[in-house]
């Protein structure tokens, strides 16, 4: 599976998804001061288990999924760059809860179904169609909150791999908390290494239409 034309097949929702009462956990830890950081971490991870860092490590540039590239095509204004905004945003309750809103409404609004990107280009990424898969359903995300007033620079698509190899599109947000994942397999909001993922590539916080290789994978896709 090539992730130069976005990802392919995307992963359904399984009954090993992360629950609400875990997201709540999770985001009150890194209200409290942040997950996955200092000794106690440190203590609860297996000793096999390699350390995870708080952010993603960028690498080599890398090509643009092709449906990224027709979806800038279709919606300029959602791959503007602004230099002068902030790459993070801050976590406030008031944040937390428009992250939340914003994921539970477009997982519900949208009916999942199953894309096909092939040579006749007859699919494309599209923003609040009332059927999608991954890509609509992030895509969708970002938009809404890009109209909420965050900062596009804070807002960036993910492409990952799931553990059973298929590939898979997210939203990631950056936050003065660390990176969180808004997913459409999951009414939960996590940080980026308490997924189960390979993290391939994210677009450009620079640049929307950019993006760049990352080196990485969640806590979870060890198990």
């Amino acid at each position: 599976m090539s992730m130069t034309s976005g990802p392919a097949g995307c992963a359904h929702r399984t009954a090993g998804a992360v629950t609400r009462s875990t997201s709540i956990a999770m985001l009150f830890s890194i209200v409290a001061g942040g997950l996955f950081a200092g000794d106690a971490v440190a203590r609860s991870r297996a000793p096999r288990e390699p350390a995870v860092p708080a952010s993603l490590v960028e690498t080599s540039p890398s090509l643009a999924p092709f449906q990224h590239v027709r979806f800038c095509l279709r919606y300029p204004a959602d791959c503007r760059s602004n230099l002068d905004e902030d790459e993070r945003i801050d976590l406030t309750g008031e944040r937390l809860e428009l992250l939340d809103r914003i994921n539970r409404r477009v997982n519900g609004d949208i009916a999942p179904v199953q894309k096909s990107y092939g040579e006749s280009l007859g699919e494309s990424w599209t923003i609040a169609p009332f059927t999608g898969d991954c890509n609509d359903y992030a895509v969708t995300k970002r938009h809404e909150l890009l109209r909420s007033g965050l900062p596009a620079k804070a807002l960036r698509l993910a492409a990952v791999r799931t553990r059973a190899g298929n590939g898979h599109l997210v939203l990631l947000v950056a936050t003065t908390k660390g990176e969180l994942v808004l997913d459409n397999l999951t009414e939960a909001i996590v940080p980026w290494q308490g997924t189960p993922y390979q993290w391939m590539k994210v677009q450009s916080a620079g640049d929307a239409r950019v993006w760049r290789e990352v080196r990485g994978q969640g806590i979870r896709a060890f198990h």
